[in-house]
């Protein structure tokens, strides 16, 4: 009796030891934080929009500190959370061409992608996001009266963990594309 033949799969080295295995887990660790950065906002963001409503319809008096508050979350919460999809590289995507490529040819197809998310990470997010935090550091909001530059912190946050993120996955298509196809 002949054993089933397996589907064709990468020959990579296993991930339990080296410097991927490190990197695997920074990641991972990173990934939780993020995680539950995220659970958080979007449980603020509720209790404070179910105290906007409370005040608006019961008591006629509608906060407008926690309408503030919780537009600059939800600002927050959709610029950690695309960084976090794209981390786990869950982000939308077309893939009608990809799929009909080679699996090199699509790897390297992937690592140009990756590396024009990096370039556009690091210097419009990252730098530009940056400056512009830095240079609105004095102005402060009317309702909250913090700096306004505390809610463009979200930018380059975003910036450097969607760096992160395209690194190690530009790490991870390498791996992939040294590693012969079994048969």
């Amino acid at each position: 009796m002949k054993p089933a033949q397996q589907p064709a799969t990468l020959s990579e080295p296993s991930v339990q030891h080296g410097f991927y295995a490190s990197l695997t887990g920074f990641k991972q660790r990173v990934d939780l934080v993020v995680s539950y950065l995220c659970i958080a906002i979007v449980a603020v963001m509720t209790l404070l929009v179910t105290y906007q409503v409370a005040t608006r319809y019961l008591l006629n008096s509608p906060s407008a500190v926690s309408e503030v508050l919780s537009r600059y979350l939800f600002i927050w919460l959709v610029l950690i959370g695309s960084a976090y999809v794209f981390g786990l590289r869950e982000h939308m995507a077309i893939t009608f061409m990809r799929d009909r490529m080679s699996r090199n040819v699509r790897i390297l197809v992937e690592m140009l992608g990756e590396l024009a998310t990096t370039l556009f990470a690091l210097l419009v997010l990252t730098v530009g996001g940056y400056i512009g935090m830095s240079r609105q550091m004095g102005q402060l909001d009317s309702a909250l009266q913090i700096p306004i530059g505390v809610i463009y912190a979200a930018i380059p946050l975003c910036g450097v963990l969607t760096v992160f993120y395209c690194l190690y996955n530009q790490y991870g298509l390498a791996r992939q594309l040294s590693f012969k196809q079994k048969v």
